[in-house]
């Protein structure tokens, strides 16, 4: 639908006509569980709002521009832009879904003051729903609730409202959170209206909008007050340097004018307001005074941190700083210690990863780094696997080159009692694998807490589980259930320590030589077990090349070709038959670790690697271990 044909589109969706002047406002954050359509619902809002000359041409997740947000279509980073509608601005914050990225959301949703609560017409609330409800409603965010994907097949919209309905009953803080207006849309047509009929809906987006308006309030400022802004994001440019985006608090601020920055730890530094910019669209526009309630970017503080406070140094009063759940799990971070090390990296040594790692921290709240006793490892956590792979594959992808271990979960001592994060597990799956679903979570100490079949053969199952029962689940899951189904899941608190699980992961395939393996070396180890390179992949001695289905690991020559003979020529290893290799994903291979293995991560890759690489060092290790168990029985 081009709007450039429409006139009465083009004057409710327009641009105001001066940024630079006091507009009425509305800030709403977009918040949903993961693939409910948050950012395609932003796509329509921004192609019938005149931003494009081309709407047709924009494309698909328009706001996920990063590249490992595009590979994966999931939001990892959360996300402003701005539209007007009948004269009014409306600033927007795409955030993410994804409960191991939760730290995004929670640190923009202070800057709105309403939420739209995207819920999907087929898998109704899920965990991560609760999760980032919940938080809005702390915050006392008016919520509109949009039940999207109304067209899908078995769509069940009466039965989610129903659910949402029964979620705000359980998360309000006051009664006037449980009156809100609910929503129909089609994201992807960029259609909405009040009818559960597809057919029914508008054409456009007109009717969220009308109701974000009339629903959400617009922010309650004294412009007259001394100058007041929470930093909820950070941003860099080349010319400019470090960018500083949130919400003016109070009063209003000029180009030039003096501020003071003051951190979290209460430190406090003086600076002006160089560059002043409002949201329009997918990007920014310069001007020359911003006011309050609006959410705006400036530069002018070289060591800007997210929740700090810019001030008026005539009353230099602090905001709140920004409240992040605490991490899950960890890994450590350490400098690749291969025979390969240096060879494909760009920054490979202690000072350029330490460097790294910290300056993550500033825009990456939810991730911890600290040293250890060694000087070169780094212990890095997280919020979940996902979390810790993304930092991963950025890294790798900017030239630098590291090894990290196994993920771990973290426990903390709670009155004298060691205790261990819980989730609240959710697996959609079909009554064909309800059983083999159960005994593998069972495995993993999950207990169950509801089962609910449809009658129509899709069962949900929900379950309370440890946060390292959760490793490598995933992918077990996905291999179980022949990949129907999907699972989610939340923190909901700490329990005491639930005993051991038994690790289902066998033994390693080991290379015993240093050069390139052969299709006859890879063939005689095909014998043993699946591998997890093709030929003429270059090993060393003690990387693991595959997966055997007995404990224990067991060294191969994967690098030894056949011997010549009278009747036997060079060209007869073409005739080896291999099977095609097992490639593991960079999540898959987190999963793969054993505790005495790495995860040596270059730019070109990643392979799985022994903690000590000859076999020689390996067995001394077991002896010693076996010597230390006999003596202690």
């Amino acid at each position: 639908m081009s709007m450039d044909t429409n006139t009465e589109q083009v004057s409710d969706w327009g641009r105001a006509a001066d940024p630079a002047a006091v507009v009425p406002l509305r800030n709403i954050a977009i918040i949903a569980h993961v693939d409910h359509g948050k950012t395609t619902l932003v796509d329509g809002l921004l192609k019938q709002s005149n931003v494009f000359r081309d709407p047709d041409a924009a494309g698909d997740l328009i706001m996920d521009a990063n590249d490992l947000e595009r590979e994966r279509g999931i939001t990892i980073l959360a996300k402003n832009t701005a539209i007007a509608y009948a004269g009014v601005k409306i600033n927007v914050i795409d955030t993410p879904g994804h409960a191991d990225f939760g730290g995004e959301v929670e640190r923009v949703l202070n800057m709105a003051d309403g939420c739209l609560l995207l819920v999907d017409a087929v898998e109704g609330p899920m965990p991560q729903t609760r999760t980032v409800l919940a938080r809005a409603l702390e915050l006392g965010l008016r919520p509109i609730v949009v039940v999207n994907k109304i067209d899908r097949p078995n769509a069940r919209s009466a039965e989610v409202v129903a659910l949402t309905q029964d979620l705000f009953l359980d998360l309000a803080t006051d009664a006037e959170q449980l009156e809100f207006p609910v929503l129909y849309t089609i994201a992807r047509d960029g259609r909405a209206g009040f009818d559960p009929d597809p057919a029914l809906l508008a054409d456009d987006l007109r009717p969220l909008m009308e109701t974000i308006l009339s629903v959400v309030p617009p922010p309650v400022v004294d412009l007259d007050a001394p100058a007041q802004l929470l930093i909820a994001s950070l941003d860099y440019d080349t010319h400019r340097g470090r960018i500083a985006i949130g919400r003016v608090n109070r009063g209003r601020i000029k180009a030039g004018d003096p501020l003071v920055h003051i951190g979290p730890d209460g430190e406090v530094t003086k600076g002006r307001a160089i560059y002043l910019a409002t949201f329009a669209g997918l990007g920014r526009r310069e001007v020359p005074e911003v006011f309050a309630g609006d959410i705006v970017a400036l530069t002018g503080f070289a060591d800007a941190k997210i929740g700090a406070t810019l001030a008026d140094p005539a009353a230099p009063d602090a905001l709140a700083g920004v409240v992040i759940e605490e991490p899950t799990l960890k890994l450590t971070f350490g400098v690749n210690t291969s025979p390969f090390a240096g060879r494909e990296g760009q920054f490979s040594t202690s000072r350029q990863l330490r460097e790294r790692l910290f300056r993550e921290l500033e825009t990456n709240l939810s991730l911890r780094v600290a040293g250890t006793e060694q000087a070169d490892v780094f212990a890095v956590s997280g919020r979940g696997e996902l979390h810790l792979s993304i930092l991963i594959e950025t890294m790798r992808r900017e030239g630098y080159e590291f090894q990290v271990s196994r993920p771990e979960v973290i426990a903390k001592e709670i009155d004298g009692v060691l205790c261990e994060p819980v989730e609240h597990l959710l697996i959609d799956t079909t009554e064909a694998f309800v059983g083999v679903v159960t005994d593998l979570v069972g495995g993993r100490r999950a207990r169950m807490l509801d089962m609910v079949n449809d009658g129509r053969g899709a069962v949900r199952l929900e379950f309370s589980i440890p946060t390292r029962g959760l490793i490598g689940l995933r992918n077990a899951f996905l291999t179980a259930s022949k990949g129907n189904g999907a699972l989610s899941s939340r923190l909901i608190g700490y329990e005491p320590w639930q005993g051991a699980i038994a690790s289902s992961r066998s033994g390693a395939l080991v290379a015993s030589e240093t050069g390139v393996a052969l299709a006859n070396g890879l063939a005689n180890a095909q014998e043993r077990g699946i591998t997890f390179i093709p030929p003429q992949t270059e090993v060393y001695e003690g990387m693991v090349i595959g997966q055997q289905p007995r404990p224990g690991d067991l060294a191969v020559n994967v690098c030894r070709a056949k011997k010549l003979t009278n009747i036997r020529s060079s060209t007869s290893d073409i005739a080896v038959r291999l099977t095609p290799p097992t490639i593991l994903s960079l999540e898959q291979s987190l999963d793969f670790l054993a505790d005495d293995e790495l995860l040596e991560v270059t730019p070109k890759g990643w392979r799985l690697r022994k903690r000590l690489l000859t076999q020689d060092e390996r067995n001394k290790v077991r002896k010693r271990a076996q010597e230390a168990s006999a003596s202690r029985s």
